[in-house]
């Protein structure tokens, strides 16, 4: 009965403090960005970004706001295979869209301050 009964207490601590722990949390702007995926594209979404000719020309030709590419790099899945993580001085990562923006694809270089979209693809 004793080890019941410290359970039960164990358990209603924890509670308490997950509920707290929500609650401070709710009020910050806390992302968990552990995945190489979610590093690499708030590493992106942080930096300036700036849109070379070819992606402007994209965006004007097909009439697409720049807040679908913000969209891509919000919620877009990095393909490495497709990528140059490594290389130096920038690296370049090609990034494609998940749900609605599937058919748009993104081709990024990230250097130190700056994130350049090199291309948009449209399937």
């Amino acid at each position: 009965m004793q080890l019941l009964k410290r359970f039960g207490y164990y358990l209603i601590g924890v509670a308490l403090g997950s509920m707290a722990v929500l609650y401070f949390w709710k009020n910050k702007n806390v992302t968990f960005d552990y995945g190489m995926d979610a590093r690499t594209l708030k590493s992106i979404r942080t930096k300036q970004r700036i849109y070379s000719d070819n992606a402007k020309e994209v965006l004007q030709s097909k009439k697409i706001d720049t807040s679908y590419v913000m969209a891509v790099l919000t919620r877009g899945d990095v393909d490495f295979g497709k990528s140059k993580p490594r290389q130096k001085p920038c690296a370049e990562y090609f990034i494609t869209g998940k749900d609605s923006l599937e058919n748009m694809s993104i081709y990024v270089e990230r250097c130190d301050s700056i994130a350049t979209i090199k291309d948009i693809f449209l399937k």
